[in-house]
């Protein structure tokens, strides 16, 4: 049977990225939640979805992403979107700090409402809009001596079933069942199935790419010192950020991993991006990279392009 995690309140310092706020956070599901707007702003297909500048949606042509570009949607930290269902993860400030996670629909209406603890890190919903994932960033974990840690949950929204921190998720690691205090899980990308995922699993000072099985509700490491994966869309590759250096300047390389072979390629962006990069098409993956969104080819050659200006959280919607 899985497990939901902790559902009680929490008591939990909020760590913000370069700010040092701290807080109480809860996590509690709220299945009414009030519309973030009324505009005419929609999700489909031929478009690539994105965060502007000031947080809200926008959209351009896919297939002229330099052209006129429309932003009407509502103001999200996190953004992702597949099948027609959104996610939104926005911040809450105030004495106790919290987030939350929207659900759209295809309207970008609000249909379901999950508070979170913690700041928005990452966010993901599958190709078929079914399976929906989110990354905070929180403190006060016993283990974490005053650092961060993160709490990454899953949302089945065909059965509505919420797993609100997958860290108790049974871990093979080098062929054992793996148990310690400190693991850690962020950035989960999901399988055409619905039902295979990868994400990130940190636990003794090291990373490892996880392959997990959400129906048998296990994961298996398969891969050392890798981070943030995001799946091609046929399936067969994944791009991931690795750590290719201990400084701060340029700590990691982007990098696919052919699924098959488990070759890995570094990519011509060798930029330290700290992202988790999405796809394009199956030949071309994008990211943030300052202000903006870049493209690199997904074979190692050509060079990196910009692709949309003051923009994060890309989404090429199919």
């Amino acid at each position: 049977m899985r497990r939901a995690g902790r559902t009680a309140v929490l008591a939990a310092a909020v760590v913000l990225l370069g700010g040092g706020a701290t807080g109480y956070a809860a996590w509690t599901d709220r299945r009414e939640a009030a519309p973030v707007r009324e505009a005419p702003a929609a999700v489909r297909p031929g478009w690539l979805m994105f965060r502007a500048a000031d947080g809200r949606v926008g959209r351009v042509p896919l297939g002229h992403p330099s052209g006129p570009r429309v932003v009407d949607g509502p103001r999200c930290d996190r953004f992702s979107t597949g099948g027609g269902v959104s996610v939104c993860l926005v911040s809450r400030p105030g004495p106790v700090t919290t987030a939350e996670a929207m659900i759209l629909d295809r309207s970008l209406r609000v249909t379901r409402g999950i508070e979170l603890a913690g700041i928005p890190n990452r966010a993901r919903v599958s190709a078929s809009g079914r399976m929906v994932s989110w990354t905070v960033f929180v403190t006060g974990e016993s283990y974490s001596r005053g650092r961060f840690s993160t709490w990454t949950g899953i949302l089945d929204t065909r059965t509505g079933y919420a797993v609100t921190n997958m860290e108790d998720i049974p871990l093979t690691l080098g062929g054992r069942r793996h148990h310690a205090p400190d693991v850690n899980y962020w950035g989960v990308t999901f399988a055409p199935d619905d039902n295979r995922f990868y994400a990130t699993v940190a636990t003794g000072g090291k990373t490892y790419l996880v392959e997990g099985d959400y129906t048998g509700w296990r994961a298996r490491a398969i891969r050392e010192n890798a981070e943030c994966p995001s799946l091609s869309p046929d399936g067969a590759r994944l791009v991931f950020k690795k750590r290719v250096s201990a400084g701060s300047d340029r700590p990691w390389r982007l990098y696919v991993l052919d699924l098959a072979s488990m070759r890995e390629t570094p990519l011509a962006e060798t930029a330290g991006i700290d992202d988790q990069a999405a796809w394009l098409d199956d030949r071309t993956v994008m990211y943030a990279k300052g202000h903006d969104v870049w493209s690199v080819p997904a074979d190692g050659g050509g060079s990196p392009a910009l692709l949309v200006r003051d923009a994060s959280s890309p989404v090429a919607v199919r």
